[in-house]
């Protein structure tokens, strides 16, 4: 296999990047979001596309490259790291690729707390894997404006190439377009020539309009993109919410040429619901989003129901979960 074959499913940056616009506040004021139609849409999709088979093999596969492989937990430690990012690097048995016949597989990142930036860096040396780091006090983001924009700081100057910012809720519960977009505007500015993921924590917004208009703003002031959750709050990734999200990702294109990434996170834990965001993802944005620089899937346990699922298809078993743990 070739060095481009080897490298071609890691997240290559080849869209222009966003560099935002000015704040248009009828753009934004005239996001609406029609909830019985949106879920209606959302419920029609888990039944109405599935795929089996090679096919279904296939597309796990494409699932493991945009998966960004976290550890946001208190307990977290250099060795925990150092053990996620050996997954990183290689998701899936060895003899399990052989049999696909698939070479090269890594995921899309590894997403760690500003402390672990160091050993998971030091870890994926080589691997052209990035490290994300989380930022701007998550989960809740409520700590000091001046700390969080210096935590932005830190994590670049650590080795982070991906940051994964908080909004101020509040701004999008008051309406205050022009408080967030300032407040995005400045934590871009903040990571330079890391890529932003702008996290709207979906489930403390209150309404669909809400998610649809924070989106919007969020990358007039120049994300790369947007994401549903922080994974820590009660209601996280949802089918709804993402087609809220991604159509704003599709607008903002239409509109302006740029194309925003977009990362569910939180609560998707099984193969079949990564399948269906994939699938959702094809329908509504098409192929070219369906890479890693442009789709990433925040998640922990997604990799290991994935291997096991994979494991069926090429032995017609499926293993215990215990073989396939992530650290």
């Amino acid at each position: 296999m070739t060095d481009t074959a080897q490298t071609a499913h890691l997240p290559q940056v080849t869209e222009p990047r966003n560099p935002g616009m000015a704040l248009d506040l009828d753009w934004v004021h005239g996001a609406q979001a029609n909830r019985s139609a949106i879920e209606r849409r959302a419920a029609t999709l888990p039944g109405r596309r599935s795929v089996k088979k090679e096919y279904q093999a296939a597309w796990l596969l494409k699932a493991i490259s945009c998966i960004d492989l976290t550890t946001l937990a208190g307990d977290d430690t250099a060795n925990r790291v150092r053990r996620l990012c050996a997954k990183a690097r290689q998701p899936v048995h060895v003899d399990l690729l052989e049999a696909l016949g698939v070479g090269g597989l890594t995921v899309g990142a590894v997403c760690v707390y500003h402390d672990m930036i160091a050993p998971a860096v030091d870890a994926l040396e080589g691997s052209g894997i990035p490290v994300a780091a989380v930022s701007t006090g998550f989960p809740a983001g409520l700590s000091p404006f001046h700390l969080r924009v210096a935590e932005i700081g830190e994590s670049v100057k650590a080795g982070a190439k991906e940051i994964d910012i908080v909004i101020s809720r509040r701004h999008v519960l008051e309406g205050d377009w022009q408080a967030l977009y300032d407040e995005m505007k400045t934590f871009r500015e903040a990571c330079g020539a890391a890529h932003v993921k702008a996290i709207l924590a979906t489930g403390e917004l209150g309404t669909l309009r809400n998610v649809a208009r924070a989106s919007l703003v969020c990358m007039m002031a120049g994300a790369d993109f947007i994401k549903t959750s922080t994974g820590k709050e009660a209601v996280n990734a949802t089918l709804p919410v993402s087609l809220v999200m991604i159509r704003a990702i599709r607008d903002y294109h239409e509109r302006t040429g740029y194309r925003i990434g977009y990362k569910p996170a939180g609560g998707i834990s099984k193969a079949k619901d990564a399948l269906t965001y994939l699938a959702l993802i094809k329908e509504e944005l098409g192929d070219r989003w369906l890479r890693p620089d442009l789709f990433r899937f925040g998640a922990s346990s997604l990799l290991g129901d994935i291997e096991r699922q994979l494991e069926h298809h090429v032995t017609g078993a499926y293993s215990a979960g215990y073989r396939h743990a992530i650290a």
